[in-house]
């Protein structure tokens, strides 16, 4: 259910709006591209250019109907030079402003291009505890709504609410000079009505584009998250399930869309009945000037064009306010990504690694994902280069979380872990995992080609080099059999190939990374046993003379490492060889003797179920 959030105060929120748009600031002003400044300053003449001759087409407007007034047009010709001038200021007017729109065009894009990196960037800086208490639907669709809500800013705050008032100011001005201060005056009052009401109907309707906002996100992830499992959903029949779960969320989203449009017609009555009054008004005002001879009909006309004039872009000045509300409500979240603290950090002047062998070493390290429950108690191990040390034990024993900490994903709470005598948190991340290769239990590939995927490995790998480490993981031939080969698609997550394909790609790729530090995180446990022994080969032949930490669950992996390490409790319990284990009769030898009895016991209903099948 989505969590629902209180509205603002007005002051409150119109802080926030103003952090959020100082937040803005700099990517319209780039220190860093001089170009991109000229382009906003030119962009800032044209759009003063424009709104000052636009002032002025009334007023050719007025001089040409003054001329053509009866009394005037008995001795006068007709005024061609006036509405020539007329015609001229209404293109230059347009026209400075579509100049005004081509220079700045760079400058949107360039904004919207660099928040939108500069976001993306941020979260995969960001620790793997956040992504995991996250759903990437829903922070896809935040920036999704962020890129669009900069767009919307920069066309329509910028060029269409400032001018806007610019030209209020012009006119309100010209209105005082020509006439009295009256016009200006309740041209100003009805102005100032009018924004007052949008701002207090707008500020109270926000709530509800908010919870459209966090509705529509659950919807969205609702429905990827679905997609994504869509076997799983099979496997199990629930489709009418997932169906009811998106439609719970679209069914919060529709409330929230209707209230929205109901609490819109309110906004718009107020406005177009302030407006009416304000207009009605100096209508009046002009009205008996021309009664009484002291304004013309063309002054009367004139009057008229400048309050047309305002109010079309007013009156659109509703549909602007509550787009721009709606817009830095979306920016405001974007920008929520930029601001959350990434909880791993390098040492301010960290250095890279230095890799010189390899060796890894846990150093009496402790671990807690919540200081509530303990993960790891005091463990402490090394792996020398070149040799292999396995790590196993019973689910929850903490083993993966070992993988995890190596990698940096989290800190640990106590102790340390050592890379070639490195403290792992004094050098950068970037350094550390480029020295470590991960053949994970569930290989996620991207839905692209076989050849990108090994590629992920090492992106500037040539061609053969990609074809020699799939030759390594044992895939090529498999690759080749397929009509495109190397540019085969292997779909979401990688769901058109098979576990053992998947896991032959994640080593193809680990050996074109070429690291000095291996990691097998239960690489082989979701794998038949066939398909295990040939994988198992494939490892062996990677991580020959390489420092390698093996994390598994299937015992038989692992009776060639030089070290079996038995983590039970978050503690080590055990120790020693595969032969040395075994004759201690302890828990690992225990462990064996219930995988071997479940593995003979496989094998025998493998066995009658090939004899049970009819002969071809």
């Amino acid at each position: 259910m989505a969590r629902h959030r209180e509205p603002l105060p007005p002051m409150q929120g119109a802080r926030k709006d103003l952090s959020t748009l100082r937040t803005l600031l700099p990517y319209l002003w780039p220190a860093e591209s001089p170009n991109l400044r000229l382009r906003v300053v030119f962009a800032v003449v044209f759009l003063v250019a424009a709104k000052v001759v636009n002032v002025t087409v009334p007023i050719f407007y007025k001089k040409a109907v003054d001329t053509l007034s009866p009394e005037v047009a008995a001795i006068a010709a007709v005024p061609i030079a006036l509405i020539v001038g007329y015609g001229l200021a209404r293109v230059m007017a347009q026209a400075f402003g579509e100049i005004r729109d081509a220079v700045f065009a760079r400058v949107e894009q360039r904004a919207v291009r660099q928040a939108a990196l500069h976001t993306f960037e941020h979260l995969h800086r960001l620790s793997l505890r956040f992504h995991l208490d996250r759903k990437t639907g829903g922070i896809s669709r935040a920036i999704e709504r962020g890129v669009r809500g900069i767009e919307f800013l920069l066309d329509f705050m910028l060029f269409n609410i400032l001018p806007t008032l610019f030209e209020i100011l012009l006119v309100c001005a010209i209105l005082w000079s020509l006439y009295s201060i009256w016009f200006a005056l309740i041209t100003l009052f009805t102005i100032a009505c009018y924004i007052a009401w949008t701002l207090v109907i707008t500020d109270w309707r926000i709530k509800y584009r908010q919870q459209m906002n966090e509705t529509d996100s659950l919807a969205h992830t609702r429905a990827i998250d679905s997609l994504l499992n869509f076997e799983t959903v099979k496997y199990f029949g629930n489709e009418a399930h997932e169906a009811h779960r998106f439609d719970a969320a679209l069914a919060a989203y529709e409330e929230a869309s209707v209230k929205s449009a109901t609490t819109l017609s309110l906004l718009n009555i107020g406005q177009g009945a302030i407006i009416a009054i304000g207009l009605v008004a100096v209508m009046v005002m002009a009205g008996y000037g021309v009664a009484d001879g002291t304004m013309t009909i063309g002054d009367f006309v004139l009057v008229n064009t400048y309050l047309i004039q305002l109010y079309m872009p007013l009156n659109f000045l509703g549909f602007v306010y509550r787009e721009i509300k709606r817009s830095l409500t979306d920016l405001e979240q974007m920008f929520g990504l930029i601001e959350e603290p990434a909880e791993i950090k390098d040492a301010p002047g960290a250095p890279a690694l230095t890799v010189n062998g390899g060796e890894v070493v846990f150093d009496d390290v402790h671990f807690a994902y919540d200081a509530r429950r303990h993960v790891l108690n005091g463990i402490s191990f090394a792996v020398p280069p070149g040799k292999s040390v396995a790590i196993v034990g019973p689910s929850g024993a903490g083993k993966s979380t070992i993988s995890r900490l190596l990698f940096r994903f989290y800190e640990a709470t106590g102790g340390r872990i050592l890379v070639d005598g490195q403290d792992i948190r004094s050098v950068t991340q970037k350094s550390l995992r480029a020295a470590i290769g991960m053949v994970p239990q569930d290989t996620v590939l991207f839905n692209d080609t076989v050849y990108y995927n090994i590629a992920y490995g090492q992106p500037t790998a040539s061609p053969a080099e990609v074809e020699a480490a799939a030759r390594l993981a044992r895939i090529h031939d498999f690759v080749m059999d397929q009509p495109d080969g190397y540019q085969t698609m292997v779909g979401e997550r990688g769901l058109k190939l098979s576990g053992g394909e998947k896991q032959r790609v994640a080593i193809a790729r680990t050996i074109l990374k070429n690291p000095a530090i291996l990691l097998f995180d239960e690489a082989t446990s979701a794998l038949d046993t066939h398909t295990e022994r040939e994988i198992q080969e494939s490892l062996a032949l990677v991580s020959a003379n390489r420092t390698t930490l093996i994390i598994a669950h299937r015992l038989s992996t692992v009776v060639d490492a030089d070290e079996i390490i038995v983590l039970e409790g978050g503690r080590i319990v055990e120790r020693g060889s595969h032969p040395h284990l075994l004759a201690q009769g302890g828990i690992y030898a225990g462990m064996w003797a219930r995988q071997q009895e479940a593995s003979r016991a496989r094998h025998l209903l493998e066995t009658v179920s090939d004899a049970a099948k009819p002969a071809e």
